[in-house]
């Protein structure tokens, strides 16, 4: 196991919080926004404080799949076609995303469909990437030849990774009720609404993690893989989750509690702070497993040692990743500093 495969394991999965915090508070607001929004003017304000940034959010997705690929093509073969519909159903939803951004703006009589499908295109992806991260805790069956050999679809789906589905749908409309505080005209219905739903999300999200780890420990617990070497960083991991996410509502309850309407930024980088540590946590738990193999399996996990590419290809991919992730970095700084500040009339 080489310092360059440690190296991409753990930076896979920092692409993976880098989705989960970017494209978690778009895919929250879309969920949000046929609850949310009383009328044409709150749908105009949800789009807007999603639209100039939303496309590049989901880079992070494309990049994490594409350093999987080139860094462990043996655990991107086996998780891409065990998990083939529901990747299909998540691509087809974003897409369908894409589209309700481009002609909302056409026929007025299309517009109630393409709310639904705003709607549609951003809840399904939410709980379908926890269910996916479920299955990679819970672990798949596989034959000799590392091949997924369960029910396509159907297999995937278990009271665990609903559970942790459920978690995952928590987190986003979280982080979706906290980008809309910070992002609404201040004072108004849309944010207010916003603003209340930041504490009872969080809370769910809390509960959710909690009963998770109960779960978790009664159902996987006695497995070589949950009881791996990286105890201190992962109760560490579950402390930082504890600790921001219980920050972001304590700071939520005061700034409620005095009236204080400087707290919005606060809150919402708890909150992302909370997300990229639930992601590190799963890290460091499936650490140097890269796909868990369910009980019933006939083949082994996919580990580290065995699906990773030569150390020149992973030699190419860090030089590539020093020249272009400074770029990708100073895009995104430019665009949230050039749209930063809340939407105007």
């Amino acid at each position: 196991m080489s310092i360059l495969a440690i190296l991409w394991f753990f930076l896979i999965f920092l692409l993976i919080a880098g989705y989960f915090i970017l494209d978690g508070f778009d895919l929250g607001v879309g969920i949000l926004y046929p609850f949310i929004c009383k009328d044409e003017r709150d749908q105009r304000i949800c789009r807007r404080a999603i639209g100039p940034v939303w496309d590049g959010n989901e880079v992070w997705l494309l990049t994490a799949g594409g350093a999987l690929f080139a860094a462990f093509p043996d655990a991107y073969a086996t998780t891409f076609s065990g998990f083939y519909l529901a990747i299909m159903l998540v691509l087809f939803a974003l897409i369908v995303r894409a589209v309700c951004f481009e002609f909302y703006e056409g026929d007025p009589k299309w517009r109630p469909l393409w709310n639904v499908c705003f709607f549609l295109g951003s809840l399904f992806p939410a709980l379908l990437f926890g269910v996916a991260i479920g299955n990679v805790i819970a672990g798949i069956p596989m034959d000799m030849d590392g091949n997924y050999a369960g029910i396509p679809l159907l297999g995937l789906i278990t009271p665990f990774t609903l559970l942790t589905g459920v978690l995952g749908l928590a987190m986003f409309v979280s982080a979706g009720a906290c980008w809309l505080a910070l992002k609404a005209p201040l004072g108004s219905g849309l944010q207010q609404r916003a603003a209340k739903l930041r504490l009872p999300s969080q809370l769910a999200s809390f509960v959710l993690f909690a009963a998770l780890t109960v779960v978790m420990f009664a159902l996987l617990g006695g497995t070589a893989e949950m009881q791996s070497e990286l105890e201190i960083s992962r109760f560490l991991f579950a402390v930082l989750f504890v600790v921001t996410l219980g920050g972001a509502m304590v700071v939520d309850y005061n700034g409620r509690k005095t009236g204080e309407g400087r707290n919005y930024l606060w809150v919402f980088l708890l909150q992302s702070a909370s997300a990229f540590s639930l992601v590190f946590l799963l890290a460091c738990s499936m650490f140097p497993v890269l796909v868990m193999a369910s009980p019933d399996s006939v083949g082994a996990p996919i580990t580290l040692m065995t699906a990773g590419a030569s150390d020149l290809s992973l030699t190419y991919m860090t030089v590539i990743l020093c020249i272009g992730l400074p770029f990708v970095l100073l895009y995104h700084f430019l665009v949230y500093r050039t749209f930063r500040g809340r939407v105007s009339e």
